[in-house]
């Protein structure tokens, strides 16, 4: 990758400025985990039966906890290495919640926590076609994350994602009891998962209002969790879509007033057991009121910023 600063319409070349050490982007990662990971951490450093772990953090929004791994070496496997760490987790849960606990001075409890939401992520400053290749399946809780650094105090962070036609890793973890207890235990919600059952006219509801949402601004993504699709800028979901067998609820996160709704459609869930974050929730079945309802995610979005 090349980049470049603009000086009087001419374009300077900015150079790489590597890091030396592994703690260098440990200590970059950790001091900006909320902006670039949208975590919350936990323990730098933190100890599981004789075993240590880089980054221990977690996610408010998935409720789970995050291993963060930065590594240099180009030739170990992120796979096995990753499973491992899975494993160590899954298995050492309360210790896991003691130290959130201590650490952030809370009350967490293990039922408050989503096990199957539970991730590894490597953090290098390249990863190999090989080790990019390992990881490319739709339902592997492990991430690779690659960071590089320039000479004029800039940063770029990339997250390597998944191919569309990436597969299951299930059948490849069949015949290894170890590999097969964590997967079944872990989960990696995508989009098929929220249209196996809905009904036709709901799922090309579903892509009508996906596509006109990423259409609003640029970078929106696009995050399947397990009740919902939520839909993410900067780190901040601002809208969750909760597709049922006929209609599709969305959820916009903003305090109840916040957001202008002339035609009355939301409905205050401000006080009532509901999905996601936020006051509003809008019922839809069709898409009579599509440009109208757009206008109200995107003041969600607007809010989110």
């Amino acid at each position: 990758m090349d980049v470049y600063a603009i000086y009087d319409r001419k374009l300077i070349a900015i150079k790489e400025n590597p890091f030396k050490l592994e703690s260098e982007i440990q200590a970059l990662f950790e001091e900006n985990l909320s902006v670039i990971m949208g975590l919350v951490l936990v323990k730098s450093e933190f100890s599981i039966k004789d075993k240590r772990i880089d980054t221990l953090a977690f996610d408010p929004l998935t409720k789970a906890f995050i291993i963060i791994e930065y590594k240099k070496d180009k030739n170990i496997s992120v796979v096995d290495q990753g499973f491992n760490y899975l494993s160590l987790m899954l298995e050492n849960k309360a210790d896991c919640i003691v130290e959130y606990n201590e650490s952030l001075k809370s009350q967490l409890t293990r039922d408050e926590v989503d096990w199957s939401q539970t991730r590894v992520v490597f953090v290098s400053t390249s990863f190999t076609d090989n080790q990019k290749q390992a990881t490319n399946f739709k339902d592997i809780g492990i991430e690779l994350w690659e960071v590089k650094r320039f000479t004029n105090d800039t940063v770029f962070i990339t997250p390597i994602k998944k191919t569309k036609s990436a597969e299951s890793i299930k059948p490849l973890t069949r015949q290894d009891k170890a590999l097969k207890a964590v997967q079944d235990e872990i989960k990696v919600y995508t989009e098929d998962d929220h249209l196996a059952k809905p009904a036709d006219d709901i799922k090309e509801l579903y892509e009508l209002l996906k596509n006109r949402i990423i259409a609003l601004a640029d970078d929106i993504e696009v995050v399947p969790q397990k009740i919902y699709i939520a839909f993410r800028k900067n780190k901040k979901n601002f809208a969750y879509l909760h597709i049922q067998k006929k209609n599709i609820k969305i959820w916009l996160n903003a305090k109840w007033g916040e957001i202008s709704d002339p035609k009355g459609i939301a409905s205050d869930v401000s006080n009532k057991g509901h999905y996601g974050y936020g006051d509003y929730e809008i019922d839809v079945k069709d898409d009579a009121q599509l440009e109208y309802i757009m206008s109200l995610v995107k003041e969600a979005l607007n809010k989110a910023l």
